[in-house]
C-alpha cells in the first residue's frame, strides 16, 4: 500500500468573496480570516503518492513561480521562488525523481508547477523531464477551447509543451493506462468540464484528491460553492455523490487549498450536514502509511 505524503507548494491570496461564492462574510469570516485587501490565504498543495515498488506519482503541482512580477501580484502569489521544487527538495527528492504527474485540470493554480521560475531571460521550460503526464479529455479540449469567462485560467504554450513531451496520457475513462491498478477517477463539471478527482487506493480507505471540487475543509458544506464555478448547482449535486461514496466506504478528503488542513474524513453532524472530521496537517499527514 502506498505512503503519502503532502507537498506544500506557492501560496495565494485571492479574494475571499470570489472564494466563497453567494455566502456572505458574515458566515465565511468564521472559517478564514481575511486581510486588509479583502483576500484569505490559500495553499496550493500536492499529494505524493509512493508505491510499494519505488514509483512515486504526484497529483499536481500548484501554481508554481511562472509568473511575472505583475501577474504574480494580481493574482495574489505569495512567493517569487518554485516552493514545490522546495518542499520536494526537503524530502530528498527533485522534479526529476517523480515518475507520473496527474493533473486534476489545467487552470493555473493546479499546474503551472509544471514550469520553472519566471525569468526576464526567456520562456518558462517544462519541468519533470521523467514523469508521465495524465490529464482528462474534456479538460484538455477546455484548455485548448477556453470559453471567454475562464480563458485567462489557462497558461498559454502550455499544452503544447505537454504534447511536445510525448509522455502525455490524455484518459476518456475512469481509468488510466498509465497509473493502472490501484487508482480510479470521479468525473466532475461544475467547476471546470471533466474535471479528475483522482481516488487512491490504501488499506485503511480510499483518499480523494478532491482539486476545485472541495478546495478545503468549509467547502464539506454542500451550500458553500465558487464564485469562479461554471455551474454551483451542477456542483453541488456532484459534492454530495462523492461525500455519500466517501461516507459508505470511509474514505477521506485531500485538500489542495485549504490553508490550514491537508486530508479529513467525512461524516454527518445531528442535521444531516457533511462536514470534515479528524482533519490533518500537512505535518501530521507526511510520510502516513495509509
Amino acid at each position: 500500500m502506498p505512503r503519502l505524503t503532502s507537498i506544500l507548494g506557492n501560496s495565494q491570496r485571492l479574494d475571499g468573496g470570489a472564494m466563497f461564492g453567494n455566502a456572505p462574510r458574515a458566515l465565511w469570516a468564521r472559517w478564514i480570516e481575511a486581510d486588509e485587501r479583502n483576500r484569505i490565504p490559500l495553499a496550493c498543495r500536492s499529494l505524493l503518492v509512493e508505491e510499494d515498488d519505488g514509483r512515486r506519482v504526484l497529483l499536481e503541482t500548484g501554481i508554481g513561480a511562472f509568473f511575472e512580477p505583475r501577474l504574480r501580484d494580481r493574482f495574489g502569489v505569495e512567493e517569487e521562488h518554485h516552493v514545490l521544487l522546495e518542499s520536494l527538495a526537503g524530502f530528498g527528492l527533485s522534479h526529476e525523481d517523480i515518475d507520473v504527474v496527474v493533473l486534476s485540470h489545467l487552470h493555473f493554480d493546479h499546474a503551472g508547477g509544471l514550469l520553472s521560475p519566471w525569468s526576464e531571460a526567456g520562456e518558462s521550460q517544462l519541468l519533470f523531464p521523467s514523469a508521465a503526464f495524465v490529464v482528462g479529455d474534456e479538460a484538455w479540449n477546455r484548455a485548448l477551447n477556453p470559453h471567454f469567462r475562464d480563458r485567462a485560467s489557462f497558461i498559454p504554450g502550455l499544452c503544447d509543451q505537454l504534447e511536445g513531451s510525448g509522455r502525455l496520457e490524455i484518459v476518456a475513462g475512469a481509468t488510466s493506462a498509465v497509473l493502472g491498478a490501484g487508482y480510479r477517477f470521479h468525473r466532475s463539471d461544475g467547476h471546470t468540464p471533466g474535471m479528475l478527482l483522482t481516488e487512491v487506493e490504501t488499506k485503511s480507505g480510499p483518499v480523494v484528491f478532491a482539486a476545485d471540487l472541495i478546495p478545503g475543509s468549509p467547502w464539506v458544506h454542500l451550500p458553500i460553492t465558487m464564485g469562479y464555478d461554471r455551474y454551483p448547482e451542477l456542483l453541488i449535486e456532484e459534492k454530495r455523490q462523492l461525500l455519500e461514496h466517501l461516507l459508505e466506504c470511509s474514505g477521506r478528503l485531500f485538500f489542495t487549498h485549504d490553508h490550514r488542513w491537508s486530508l479529513a474524513g467525512v461524516e454527518r453532524d445531528e442535521r444531516g450536514r457533511f462536514r470534515a472530521a479528524n482533519p490533518l496537517t500537512d505535518g501530521e499527514l507526511q510520510g502516513l502509511d495509509c
